[in-house]
């Protein structure tokens, strides 16, 4: 008999353990070589984990467990021949017949207070005040009725009087491994950072005016649309250029500049929230950058994003405005100092030339770190991506549209 130990390889670095978040095979199965087996979800991303040989796999980890990086997870008999025919065929399998059970009735027993009844633990008391739960309201399982963390932990609120009808039902679940770092990061930032919003409005028409002339030859040539993720990206990078506090970040007593743009972009994944990176942003044209998000999006989208490609980033741009947000304060994305939020483009009037017009307008946002970011770089980062914005042409296509969407 030979027995393969399949361990947790390691998806990153600075990655140090993972959770089972679901096995996509049954104990006792046989596997082939490279058949995904079952999906893990570390810090940053959901990844597959496939067979490293063909054979009967035991497993040794339940879904759920989080495992540290090199542990053990499932043994692959390798010695073992292939089942013939369809291995998932039940009725090929012999079952064995329940023999019936005689239910035993207990002699009711009944349960005297005594006075550790309904007392919380130290460890539960706290649960129970974070939860604003009485302890009067929860029954202790605990030696003598005490309330034990385990108690505290899974006692829900009161949601008030149940009517007499309709249904009234919860469902207690895990968060993933993800969803579980995200919220620890979003709390961190709160309360680890100087956080200040700035906003601005843009006039989207010249861009409209753009892409309603030039967007069929674009798609037609590069295949790929022409969005206003590139116009966005390109703005951004010309800001950073010219206010690079906005491009640092703050690693102890030190500043950490650069003089390259990797610009992160917020997307929303079957998994949750994930942060993508395009690498070098300042190198790439409108079908660079219209290519690189279109290739993100449907990693991220199809769960094969990785580790690598959302690790990094010196600036992140979101956009609330696909789900109809009109206007909201991002929070930033660490260890960065900066992220632009966009928002849905609405008709309102405008005053021009002494009247009103009406034109498409967006409200964007720039939240930054006030530690390593003043107020005349703030403002002034988000009014250069107004300026590039309302007048692309110029400044972002060097008065040469066309030649600029050859590229």
């Amino acid at each position: 008999m030979s027995v393969l130990e399949m361990k947790v390889p390691s998806p990153g670095e600075s990655i140090t353990e993972v959770e089972i978040a679901t096995w996509l095979v049954e104990d006792g199965d046989y596997v082939e070589k490279d058949q995904p087996i079952a999906e893990v979800d570390s810090d940053k991303a959901t990844l597959e984990l496939p067979a490293e040989e063909s054979g009967i796999i035991t497993l040794k980890a339940e879904e759920g467990d989080a495992v540290a990086v090199g542990a053990v997870v499932c043994l692959i008999d390798t010695s073992a021949a292939k089942p013939e025919g369809d291995a998932s065929n039940d009725d090929a399998k012999p079952t064995k017949e329940a023999p019936a059970q005689t239910e035993k009735v207990s002699p009711a027993v009944e349960k005297k207070d005594t006075y550790a009844s309904g007392v919380a633990s130290p460890a539960a008391k706290k649960v129970l005040a974070e939860k604003g739960i009485d302890a009067k309201s929860v029954n202790g399982t605990g030696k003598d009725g005490r309330i034990t963390k385990d108690d505290a932990v899974k006692a829900v609120p009161s949601m008030g009087t149940q009517p007499a009808n309709g249904s009234r039902n919860t469902e207690r679940k895990k968060m993933s491994m993800l969803r579980r770092k995200v919220a620890e990061r979003l709390v961190a930032v709160k309360s680890e950072t100087a956080m200040l919003t700035t906003f601005n409005e843009v006039n989207m028409q010249p861009i409209f005016d753009l892409r309603k002339e030039y967007k069929e030859d674009f798609k037609a040539k590069h295949g790929v649309g022409l969005g206003f993720m590139s116009f966005f990206t390109l703005a951004v990078v010309r800001a950073l250029k010219m206010y690079p506090d906005v491009n640092s970040m703050i690693d102890g007593d030190f500043q950490i500049k650069h003089d390259f743009q990797d610009i992160s972009i917020a997307v929303s994944g079957p998994k949750g929230l994930m942060v993508p990176v395009i690498r070098n942003a300042e190198n790439l044209s409108f079908r660079g950058v219209e290519s690189e998000v279109k290739r993100l999006a449907l990693r991220a989208r199809d769960g094969q994003i990785t580790v690598d490609e959302m690790t990094g980033g010196t600036f992140t741009i979101t956009n609330g405005g696909v789900f109809g947000s009109m206007l909201s304060t991002p929070i930033i994305n660490p260890p960065q100092s900066g992220i632009l939020g966009m928002h849905n483009i609405v008709n309102r009037p405008m005053a021009v030339n002494g009247g009103v017009i009406i034109q498409p307008i967006m409200y964007v946002a720039l939240s930054y770190d006030h530690r390593i970011i003043d107020g005349r770089e703030s403002v002034g980062f988000l009014v250069a991506v107004k300026e590039a914005l309302e007048n692309p042409v110029e400044l972002l296509m060097d008065n040469n549209p066309k030649k600029a969407l050859e590229m």
